[in-house]
């Protein structure tokens, strides 16, 4: 029996009208996440084979939502979905055909990361015509000590990479709770970038939205924009926004907040409601703080996950991929929770902001903790760095790497190799004959997962590193940086235009040109229900 048969099979038209009919379904792509850049539906969530163990508990947290799981003919998507069911996942479902099988169906296919977000943010400027101005413009005016202030809205390590010279770091959901303290005189004029677009657009339209009374725009095309322009980029900045915020202002802004997330129909609750619903099992629940993560770590709402507003909105399909689920989001001041709301009630999720929440109620310190379905990792044959130091002084064993690509290139043990765990078997084409190995990523929990599936596919002893990469560095080992022995390809991830691609300026380019045709698409596809208030 092959694997197809073994489950359910779900057709594009089945699919889409569960999205129209607003059912609760996960679309789930099983490919790493340069493929699934390269072609998509629209409400397709990139969950990876590879990682499967660590991001499903979390990302798709009731055991029993409909799961429809695809790829493009690599034979991931069968794996993938035996997988799943192997977790608990009760309702899992192969999509007939693949992405093969979608695109003859006659349904529209994306290109890019987050792009539902991407595509509603192109629909706001288009029908509310949010004010923008090119990156000359606003060079002119910096030159001229004009009295302005750019507010860059991504995060802030994104910020410290790359920024607008003079820009301070202010992440969207911040930027209706801070703007009227940054920028008190009404008169001055706030300019909101980002990278591309998306985030400049809906950064500057929450601001309008807010009836924050300063005259108020986008930068056009963002540092991509800047960039093409010829103007130079700062580097390693960091100038971010006051934590403190005066109370008049932050009464204000929750005033606006409130009646932005009224007209968008927001639905509200309370802390024990919202418990109520979590627990409940009949619907998947999110439940996110969109404070910044420093704040949430201080201290935050039994049960709520970190989601910082602007990220939220900027890739809600990665933090919510179960698309007709229900979403509640948490803060302390008013502000952030009802903008961000706003946006994702326009986006067609069904969203409800916590009221009436006190100090008392952030009580729970620290990072998020480990989701309820989180499986064990199995058991593990693990030698310390001191050993597999040792070990690597003869010939015989050979490392497999697990992390990120990125993580990789930035330090590895020596003579280590890069893997994914999707494309084990080809990576095992391309690495010397061993008599032992040893798998490691940073914390080697990923490796865990994996050290079964190269002990079955190689019949060799495999040892998994205690603590991995992380404990040999902390250990004083020696580590390597570069593209060096890499046995899989650098597909996991998507590499953005503004990356260092070899024709920067052309990449640059066609990602706006990409940009500026979804609108056209969102029409072509049909599935969206995004309203624009």
């Amino acid at each position: 029996m092959s694997f197809a048969t073994e489950f359910r099979i779900r057709s594009f038209k089945d699919v889409r009208r569960a999205l129209l009919e607003r059912e609760e379904i996960a679309l789930v792509d099983v490919r790493e996440e340069d493929p699934h850049a390269r072609s998509h539906p629209l409400f397709a969530a990139n969950l990876s084979f590879s990682r499967l163990e660590l991001e499903a508990p979390v990302r798709l947290p009731r055991l029993d939502v409909p799961v429809v799981v695809f790829d493009d003919g690599e034979g991931l998507a069968e794996r993938a979905a035996r997988r799943l069911s192997e977790l608990g996942y009760t309702d899992v479902a192969l999509l007939d055909g693949g992405l093969q099988g979608w695109r003859e169906a006659g349904g529209e296919l994306f290109q890019d990361v987050n792009v539902p977000s991407k595509a509603f943010g192109e629909l706001v400027e288009s029908e509310r015509h949010t004010p923008s101005l090119a990156a000359p413009q606003v060079l002119a005016l910096l030159d001229h000590e004009a009295d302005v202030v750019v507010l860059d809205a991504r995060r802030f390590d994104e910020y410290q990479t790359m920024n607008i010279p003079g820009s301070i770091s202010v992440p969207g959901a911040e930027l209706v709770l801070r703007a009227r303290q940054l920028a008190p005189n009404p008169a001055t004029r706030i300019i909101v970038n980002c990278a591309g677009r998306t985030r400049s657009i809906i950064g500057a339209q929450s601001l309008i939205n807010a009836g924050v009374p300063n005259p108020v725009a986008a930068l056009r095309n963002g540092t991509i924009g800047w960039t093409l322009a010829g103007q130079a980029l700062a580097h390693g900045s960091s100038r971010r926004f006051d934590p403190a915020v005066d109370n008049t202002h932050r009464l204000a802004a929750a005033d606006s907040a409130r009646a932005v997330a009224d007209r968008a129909r927001v639905g509200r609750t309370s802390r024990d409601e919202a418990r109520r619903w979590a627990g409940e099992a009949v619907r998947t629940v999110y439940r996110f703080d969109v404070r910044t993560p420093e704040e949430y770590e201080a201290g935050h709402v039994p049960g709520f996950r970190n989601a910082p507003g602007g990220q939220l909105v900027q890739e809600t399909d990665m933090f919510a991929p179960v698309r007709g689920a229900r979403v509640i989001l948490a803060d302390n001041d008013g502000v952030r929770a009802n903008m961000t709301a706003s946006w994702l009630a326009q986006m067609n999720v069904e969203v409800y902001v916590v009221d009436g929440l006190g100090n008392a109620d952030f009580g729970e310190k620290g990072p998020a903790p480990a989701a309820r379905h989180a499986p064990t990792p199995p058991p593990a044959d693990e030698i310390t760095p001191a050993g597999l130091g040792a070990l690597l002084q003869s010939p015989g064993t050979v490392v497999l790497d697990f992390t990120t690509s990125a993580n990789y290139v930035k330090h590895h043990i020596p003579g280590a190799w890069f893997a994914i765990r999707g494309q084990l078997d080809q990576a095992l084409r391309k690495l010397p004959d061993a008599q032992r190995y040893v798998v490691t990523c940073g914390s080697s929990l990923l490796a865990r997962f994996a050290a079964p599936e190269l002990a079955a596919l190689t019949g060799r002893p495999v040892q998994v590193l205690s603590g991995g990469t992380n404990a040999w560095i902390e250990t004083g080992l020696a580590v390597e940086s570069g593209e060096t022995r890499l046995a899989s390809p650098r597909i996991d991830r998507y590499r953005r235009p503004y990356e260092g691609t070899e024709n920067a300026r052309e990449a640059m380019n066609a990602y706006l040109e990409w940009e500026y045709g979804l609108v056209a698409q969102l029409g072509r596809d049909g599935t969206h229900g995004f309203r624009v208030l």
